[in-house]
């Protein structure tokens, strides 16, 4: 049976109504913003998101367009505890692809589909603050000194709710400042994480391109809708969670621990998948509550 459009939006109602005025943070990865048809849909999503009067703010990151870049450069990335070994020149690098070319990008496409974004990093008005992460233990080994990489210290969400409530869509770049006004490098997901906790956020999205958390890791129809935080660890050692996912449901067990009402991982590769699990009874992905 076909729904007819006016049942849509009704039921989108209820939704919009509970959401309106809330911020929401989405983190997005290289695996998103590689593929053009996604990365519009993704846009659009956020864009009308902002029409509702939800305030939504985007935190990117971009590992395989830095790495990319570093191979022109003549540079061999390196990695140590999933972490880039980050010397000056690569800084330099990681600046000039996240701040001069993806965030570019991103607030470019939220200006051609009718909305104002606005590019940040964190040294803009010094809102995300780092210090430099102490050498990574390595079994066997010396401790690895990542260089110009940084642990969040501290967000000041100032600046964020100033372009927030004038109807701007933040665009951040992960690069942070020390005290002493230096760049370092910080993970993606950390500082979305970080942002979200320090504006409140009603909900914490983390856009990629796997369906959620898979009861069965090999089998993509066995996605685990919802989960409250503490089975995370129990899902651990039980192989449920495992590898690359890891990271990626700690950072949303850390924003709901940290305050955040949900937290959801959702396949950015499915046409809006934003809206369908924001305004609809359907929802997709996984959703990580409190309790």
């Amino acid at each position: 049976m076909t729904v007819k459009r006016e049942q849509v939006l009704i039921e989108a109602l209820p939704y919009i109504r509970e959401f309106y005025d809330s911020i929401m943070v989405f983190k997005i990865g290289g695996s998103i913003m590689s593929d053009r048809t996604v990365l519009e849909d993704f846009i659009q999503d956020i864009v009308l998101l902002r029409y509702i009067g939800i305030h939504p703010i985007i935190v990117h990151g971009g590992g395989p367009e830095i790495s990319l870049a570093m191979e022109k450069f003549g540079k061999k990335a390196e990695f140590v505890g999933g972490l880039r070994v980050t010397d000056r020149e690569t800084l330099g690098i990681a600046r000039m692809v996240l701040l001069g070319s993806i965030n570019a990008e991103l607030v470019n496409l939220i200006g051609k589909h009718g909305g104002k974004g606005i590019g940040l990093s964190g040294q803009d008005g010094m809102f995300l603050k780092a210090r430099k992460k102490a050498p990574i233990k390595v079994q066997g080994k010396e401790p690895v000194d990542l260089g110009f990489v940084g642990d969040v210290e501290k967000v000041d969400p100032e600046i964020l709710m100033i372009m927030a409530g004038k109807g701007y869509i933040p665009v951040i770049s992960p690069i942070a400042a020390d005290n002493e006004g230096n760049n370092l490098n910080v993970n993606a997901d950390t500082a979305a994480g970080a942002v979200a906790v320090a504006m409140r956020a009603k909900k914490f999205f983390s856009i990629t391109d796997v369906e959620g958390v898979r009861m069965n890791p090999d089998d993509p129809a066995s996605v685990i809708s919802e989960f409250p935080a503490s089975d995370f660890d129990r899902l651990v050692a039980e192989g449920v969670i495992k590898g690359g996912m890891i990271p990626k449901v700690e950072a949303c067990v850390s924003v709901v621990r940290g305050g955040v009402e949900k937290a959801h991982i959702i396949d950015g590769r499915k046409h809006h998948a934003i809206l369908l699990e924001l305004l609809t009874t359907e929802g997709v992905g996984t959703m990580i509550s409190r309790s």
